[in-house]
């Protein structure tokens, strides 16, 4: 195996993994919406999830582990869209936000301030800012 094939797997995998996570809020109420179902097709194209990978990972997305990534800028997209998928489901209790605090916290963010950070990533998926702004915001709050 050559070293380029070790990395694009390692890579997969934590894409893979990171679908996963989304997955995982997504079935949180046990049924992906048409909506839901369609975020999670962009979504598993953009982390170049196949279409056999794809039914895999959503048939057992909990043996997938929560990778936080390893740069602040990455764990910030991986809530920028975990936050844009519990904002497209339609039950939006406080047992969605718990979910998401918990892949948060996965992700890699302080548990003091993660419900601050999660209420903030919410507000501002809910205005649709993009992911350059949500970073931004994100960034700036925690200074």
């Amino acid at each position: 195996m050559s070293f380029s094939e070790l990395f694009d797997s390692g890579f997969r995998t934590r894409n893979e993994d990171h679908f996963a996570s989304i997955v995982r809020v997504a079935m949180d109420d046990g049924i992906i919406t048409d909506e839901e179902k369609a975020f999670l097709e962009r979504t598993a194209r953009r982390l170049e999830i196949g279409e056999d990978n794809y039914a895999d990972i959503v048939k057992n997305y909990k043996t997938h582990p929560i990778n936080p990534p390893t740069s602040y800028d990455n764990r910030l997209e991986r809530l920028y869209d975990l936050a844009r998928m519990v904002y497209v489901d339609p039950i939006k209790g406080a047992h969605k936000e718990i979910v998401l605090c918990k892949i948060a916290v996965g992700l890699g963010f302080s548990v003091d301030n993660v419900k601050y950070v999660v209420d903030k990533a919410l507000t501002l998926v809910s205005n649709g800012v993009d992911l350059d702004t949500f970073s931004e915001e994100i960034k700036t709050m925690n200074q």
